[in-house]
């Protein structure tokens, strides 16, 4: 089974497409935490349990434990532990270099941490693309057009008669031979986005920006579903994680997903 088509069944299986960002901030986790032996894996093991059968992935920021050296490490390895085998993991670390240091990032994520996914910065060309979709059943979402404002530095760039980020896209798709590349487009992007669906119809698209960032949902989930209405990721995370109820608040975005889905 590919990378693709697990997502396609895990979404169906779930009926989700939400995605939750387990990014910890260990002073913005709650005090009653601070007090446990490992404050960020009991933070995201809570989270974990309180959501696990309204998701299809959690992502995870590398940076947020690589912040804390050894042991952020330690405790990322102890979360992805506590995610159940049926619901894909994500590391988000946009990595790449050129094609023998991008071997050794592909096998650290892939291998070591055992991701199902990983975020990759195309901007190497294809050998450095390579080692990250070379893995079979694994995913590689690749940075086509991001929710910063400083994306159109770059991204928004004419070419010809194209935008860069679609020289992206276009060069993905003809990457993808194994069905298991993906697309990164921040949901504050939701006019380009509609384009880039008809660009890749049948591509994975991981859509970071809903929530504290301010993307449209109900406009990313029009522009952004496939005609099955599945293969889009919508990340969210501080606006569930640090909620009060993360269970009820996770329930709210699930269904107001679904509503918007269905229309």
């Amino acid at each position: 089974m590919t990378f693709t088509e697990r997502l396609r069944q895990i979404q169906q299986t779930c009926n989700s497409l939400l995605c939750i960002g387990l990014d910890p901030v260990l002073d913005k986790i709650p005090s009653h935490l601070q007090k446990t032996g490992d404050p960020i894996v009991e933070f995201n093991k809570h989270i974990i349990e309180s959501t696990s059968d309204i998701v299809c992935a959690y992502k995870f920021n590398l940076a947020f434990y690589e912040v804390m050296g050894p042991a952020g490490i330690e405790a990322l390895e102890d979360s992805l532990d506590l995610v159940p085998q049926d619901i894909l993991t994500i590391g988000d670390g946009k990595r790449n270099d050129i094609g023998n240091s991008a071997e050794r990032y592909a096998e650290m994520l892939f291998e070591g941490f055992e991701f199902d996914a990983a975020t990759v910065n195309p901007y190497m060309g294809t050998d450095s693309v390579e080692p990250f979709i070379k893995y079979p059943g694994k995913g590689a979402f690749i940075l086509a057009l991001t929710s910063n404002p400083g994306a159109k530095d770059f991204q928004k760039l004419k070419i010809g008669d194209r935008y860069l980020y679609e020289k992206v896209v276009q060069r993905a798709k003809k990457w993808n031979t194994g069905n298991n590349i993906g697309l990164v487009v921040g949901a504050t992007q939701s006019r380009e986005l509609a384009g880039i669906r008809k660009l890749a119809s049948d591509m994975p698209i991981l859509l970071p920006g809903i929530g504290a960032q301010g993307g449209d949902l109900k406009k990313s989930i029009e522009h952004g579903c496939t005609r099955k209405k599945d293969l889009l990721l919508i990340n969210v995370g501080r606006s569930i994680i640090y909620a009060n109820n993360v269970r009820d608040t996770a329930l709210e975005v699930h269904a107001m997903i679904n509503t918007y889905r269905n229309v």
